[in-house]
């Protein structure tokens, strides 16, 4: 069983086995509420009395992080016992009893609302500074290293706090309004398209042997694992190609320029956003594609590609294109 738990961690393709079926909800009586590590388990339902130690155990197994996108879990607790929480916190933390909310206790939603309106007005205040209006495709057009910098800083905690935002399940019509309004969908995604290669582009340049760069760029903390979500993966995003190829032009939930945008703006793709986005490109709306037909299509691309670069280099070169291969 704790082996099916830890199981999550592997797609769905890649766990073909009967009998190993992976396990999305468990009902503990004792033996799972401590002693166990898994960085998948997310939420812990409590209907029992708990206190000391056993309660701190007991919490804890939520609060493995597995990245970015699960900063910490979620406890919904129905027996009503936050007096023993604050009891369990004070006795293990060392603090006040009437201090131990601020140490386990995350910000209600209406206060992060705040700071990520804050973070967003920052944001803007810098675009402005440096002649240019607050819009993702402005970005490219900073001017040195250091600006850039800023810029990676400053939408780093714009996007911290909208995936801390992510983790609540009691936000209010109102509230969502407010983050829409605060920075739309749309632009986030942009955004996050142009952080990953302004950062990609400062690592790079940081990496190179005897490249010099300022210490603000080398000192440049990059954080990709905020900008990987846990639910945007491959099988993801070929099921959503599939869909496009499915449905009639002009009658498409999503975009072609929005399919792309979303693969562009992951951090998992950056190794072959540009792939993607190429292939998508390539693809007509109202195909019908199946999702194999996509995987299958989209490997063939790839080996296609692969198979002109090598072309190219073995004309310029003279090379013996089989001793290349084999190479």
């Amino acid at each position: 069983m704790q082996k099916r738990i830890k199981d999550l961690q592997y797609p769905n393709r890649d766990m073909p086995l009967k009998g190993r079926e992976k396990i999305d909800i468990v009902i503990v009586v004792d033996m799972l509420l401590t002693g166990f590590d898994s960085k998948y388990l997310n939420t812990l339902y409590v209907d029992k009395s708990l206190k000391h130690h056993g309660l701190i155990q007991a919490f804890s197994r939520t609060n493995r992080v597995l990245n970015g996108t699960k900063p910490y879990g979620n406890i919904l607790d129905f027996r009503n016992q936050k007096d023993a929480v604050d009891e369990a916190i004070a006795m293990f933390s060392g603090a006040e009893k009437n201090k131990a909310p601020e140490i386990w206790l995350v910000d209600k939603a209406p206060n992060v609302l705040e700071k990520l309106k804050a973070a967003v007005g920052d944001l803007d205040k810098f675009m402005k500074s440096q002649g240019l209006d607050c819009k993702p495709e402005e970005v490219p057009n900073l001017k040195g290293d250091d600006a850039r910098g800023q810029f990676i800083n400053r939408f780093k905690e714009v996007q911290r706090l909208q995936t801390q935002l992510d983790q609540y399940t009691d936000l209010t019509d109102e509230d969502k309004q407010t983050i829409q309004e605060i920075l739309p969908k749309e632009d986030l995604n942009a955004f996050r398209g142009v952080y990953l290669a302004t950062a990609q582009r400062l690592r790079a340049q940081r990496s190179k042997s005897g490249d010099k760069t300022s210490p603000e760029v080398d000192q440049l903390d990059f954080e990709f694992v905020l900008f990987a979500s846990a639910v945007i993966d491959y099988d993801y995003i070929m099921g959503l190609i599939a869909r496009y190829s499915q449905q009639a032009p002009g009658r498409q939930q999503m975009s072609r320029e929005k399919l792309i945008g979303l693969i562009e703006s992951d951090a998992k793709f950056m190794d072959e956003p540009e792939d993607i986005s190429e292939y998508v490109r390539s693809l007509k709306a109202g195909e019908g594609l199946s999702e194999k037909a996509i995987r299958d299509g989209y490997q063939r691309f790839k080996d296609e590609k692969s198979a002109k670069e090598l072309a190219s280099i073995v004309n310029k070169h003279g090379l013996a294109i089989a001793s290349l291969q084999s190479f």
